[in-house]
């Protein structure tokens, strides 16, 4: 699916959850990345494809992205 201007297919966004805790996922435009609160997991976007791979998957700090 392609990226908006203002980030992924929200109906994406919609479908998407975390693989860890089946979660909803924020949208992190200024990072590319897809945000799992409850797993503390940022998954990158490269190429406008969701990595939703727990060990691509960046840890947060402090529960922040």
């Amino acid at each position: 699916m392609a990226d908006t201007p203002l980030g992924p297919d929200p109906k994406l966004l919609e479908i998407l959850v975390c693989p860890v805790t089946h979660a909803q996922l924020e949208y992190d435009a200024e990072r590319q990345e897809l945000i799992s609160r409850a797993a503390g997991l940022a998954y990158p976007i490269r190429d406008g494809i969701p990595i939703m791979l727990p060990e691509e998957a960046r840890e947060l700090d402090d529960g922040k992205a």
